[in-house]
């Protein structure tokens, strides 16, 4: 699993989104090495510098793979920082491994089941239809397009698992930082991960999905003193 690692101390794990890799956070990788801590950004299989998985696989999965490289690297508890996706499988290391968790950080995350309007439903029951008719249904978006069969079937996988159930089980402390103008994942869903998680808070950021780039100075700042304030 291709990774970057700098500085040393605490360690901290930085997880990137769908269909970006490590080099996405390579600006706070810099800024916690700096700080005193030891940081690592990992390219999730199928992403950046590591090989597509030979089977489909989902969050869990993911998850187990970030574990892993935390186990090589002797890290036996982290902080884990996911943005979008890889704020999903932050969330499933935070839940079902409690002791590998000293902190969670979620950035403009997915892992919530969505508000769908009408036309969402209307679209899958068409789709569906011309499916059963023998036809090849409707064309999904030019992303998904792209993919291979395997990262196909990893999206769907991905999409559909809701993480709404988890969200009780985390113990450790949490920061949520959102974009006031994200509409890949709109602010109610950092409304939800607040109320759903009991030691949590927001944090609002100036700009939409990738808020944390956009409003880098104030990310980092308040980063750093959020876990400065769980390892000193």
């Amino acid at each position: 699993m291709h990774h970057l690692t700098v500085g040393s101390g605490a360690d901290i794990f930085l997880l990137h989104g769908w269909g970006a890799s490590s080099s996405a956070f390579s600006f706070v990788l810099d800024a916690l090495g700096r700080a005193g801590f030891r940081a690592t950004a990992p390219d999730f299989a199928g992403f950046g510098a590591t090989p597509e998985p030979e089977t489909p696989r989902g969050v869990p999965e993911y998850a187990a793979d970030a574990l892993a490289l935390a186990d090589g690297l002797g890290a036996k508890k982290a902080i884990w920082v996911g943005h979008s996706f890889g704020g999903r499988v932050a969330l499933e290391i935070a839940a079902k491994h409690p002791e590998r968790a000293a902190g969670l950080v979620l950035v403009d995350s997915a892992g919530l089941r969505p508000r769908r309007p009408p036309s969402y439903h209307i679209r899958v029951a068409l789709h569906k239809l011309l499916k059963r008719l023998g036809g090849s249904g409707l064309k999904g978006s030019a992303d998904y397009r792209e993919l291979s069969p395997v990262m196909k079937a990893v999206f769907v996988r991905v999409v559909n698992y809701d993480e709404t159930p988890l969200l009780a089980r985390i113990a450790c402390p949490t920061a949520v930082f959102w974009g006031d103008r994200d509409r890949e994942t709109p602010l109610y869903m950092a409304k939800r991960f607040v109320r759903g998680i009991e030691d949590s808070r927001l944090f609002m950021l100036s700009g939409g999905h990738f808020a944390y780039a956009e409003d880098p100075d104030k990310f980092v700042r308040v980063l750093i003193a959020f876990v400065r304030a769980l390892t000193n």
